[in-house]
């Protein structure tokens, strides 16, 4: 097995493949990555500006399923 490495996901995507390459980083369920950023999003904002980053900054990737 390599060394993790955070990515965007390019098989698991509904957006950009961020939230699903997080998941699979830290080995938990999509949704709930979605949702965490969701909650980021309608509450503080931060969330898009942390999503937006990532999109651009992450390089892409194929998670496990």
């Amino acid at each position: 097995m390599g060394k993790k490495r955070l990515h965007k996901s390019t098989n698991d995507k509904k957006i950009c493949g961020v939230c699903a390459g997080v998941a699979d980083y830290f080995g938990i369920d999509p949704t709930i990555v979605r949702i965490i950023w969701g909650i980021l999003f309608f509450a503080y904002g931060a969330g898009l500006i942390a999503y937006l980053v990532c999109a651009f900054v992450l390089p892409s990737g194929e998670t496990e399923v």
